[in-house]
């Protein structure tokens, strides 16, 4: 199914299934040492499921669960997609900047408008760990000599429309698909000698979890090449 989209950017996940699949082969014997490790630089290096699907089609065989890359993404950070869209009023609405700062993240209820403004100033608005109000929301920015920055986890859609004067909008995140289910994110206002710029990252967490199974997963390619020149001897 991957060969009709070989476009579409692979998440860290979709990689993670793929390296697991090589790992099953490797204990099977399907591969050998050498291959495996090839085989799995290239899965941490793909970036599309047009790269992803060549390095396990051949591994299958009758009997054998098929290396397929999954197709619906899975959300990020506490819970599912569903479950973070709460309703609601939201637990901030407003944010204010006047020769300052603020910052809006962690476990939070992002309304289904915030309303910013940033004179001189700076703020963050940081929804990688949020719940939302609703399917749909809206960040209105006004930003004077100031900036401010939006950061969305991965499979949340972005749109921008906002008008820049001597100044701008970040439109680097517009175009990835979101996940079935995910928010939708509008940023738009109003920018004059600032800028508003929006960032995809993932959570803390999400980050650990991933340090933590590569970390996992070096071990065990250490322990197998131990393993294997333990047998020749």
């Amino acid at each position: 199914m991957t060969d009709d989209l070989p476009e579409l950017r692979a998440s860290d996940a979709d990689r993670e299934r793929v390296a697991e699949v090589l790992r099953d082969a490797l204990a099977e014997g399907r591969l050998d040492m050498t291959e495996f490790e090839e085989r799995l630089d290239a899965t941490y290096q793909a970036r599309t499921y047009g790269e992803l699907t060549p390095i396990t089609r051949d591994l299958p065989g009758a009997g054998v669960s098929a290396p397929a890359v999954d197709m619906v993404k899975r959300p990020v950070g506490s819970g599912s997609w569903p479950d973070r869209i709460v309703g609601g009023e939201g637990s901030s609405r407003w944010g204010v900047a006047v020769m300052g700062g603020f910052q809006r993240r962690g476990h939070w209820t992002m309304p289904r408008r915030f309303n910013s403004f940033a004179f001189w100033g700076g703020g963050e608005l940081d929804l990688r760990d949020a719940n939302f109000a609703d399917r749909e929301v809206v960040v209105n920015c006004v930003a004077i000599m100031g900036g401010m920055n939006v950061v969305v986890p991965p499979g949340v859609e972005v749109v921008v429309r906002g008008i820049g004067i001597m100044g701008g909008f970040d439109h680097s995140q517009e175009g990835v698909l979101g996940d079935p289910g995910a928010p939708r994110v509008i940023i738009q206002g109003f920018a004059f000698w600032g800028g508003v710029g929006v960032t995809r990252k993932l959570s803390k967490t999400e980050r650990e979890r991933l340090k933590e199974e590569r970390r996992q997963e070096k071990l065990h390619r250490r322990e197998s090449r131990h393993e294997l020149h333990g047998s020749d001897d």
